[in-house]
């Protein structure tokens, strides 16, 4: 069976459009792991006295709790935003994506024989 052209092209742009999803993925799960450890650390940063540091370049500073839960609360966030971010991408390349695929679908249907 031989493609069209414009065939050709969708399972060009479908190829892209998965590739586009597996690099949304990995940043996801990236951000996941780094709001996790988020999330732990302020768990642990609650329960722990009122003497606390933080890293800075490779230094422990002496810091104030406050300021330190405002900074993690501050991460926490857009860590949030970051991964309803790429949710949204996701779920816009996967209709693409579907599309697509139906499109192709429906081109080799017709084409077989």
């Amino acid at each position: 069976m031989k493609i069209d052209e414009q065939t050709g092209k969708k399972i060009q742009e479908l190829q892209i459009l998965e590739q586009n999803l597996q690099a949304l993925s990995i940043q996801n799960q990236t951000f996941q792991i780094e709001l996790t450890e988020v999330l732990n650390a302020l768990a642990d940063l609650k329960k722990s006295g009122e003497e606390v540091y933080k890293i800075v370049g490779g230094l422990m500073i002496r810091s104030s709790k406050a300021d330190l839960i405002s900074d993690l609360e501050e991460k926490k966030r857009i860590f949030e935003l970051r991964i309803s971010s790429i949710e949204k991408q996701e779920k816009i390349l996967e209709g693409k994506a579907e599309i697509l695929k139906k499109e192709i679908t429906n081109f080799v249907s017709e084409h077989k024989g």
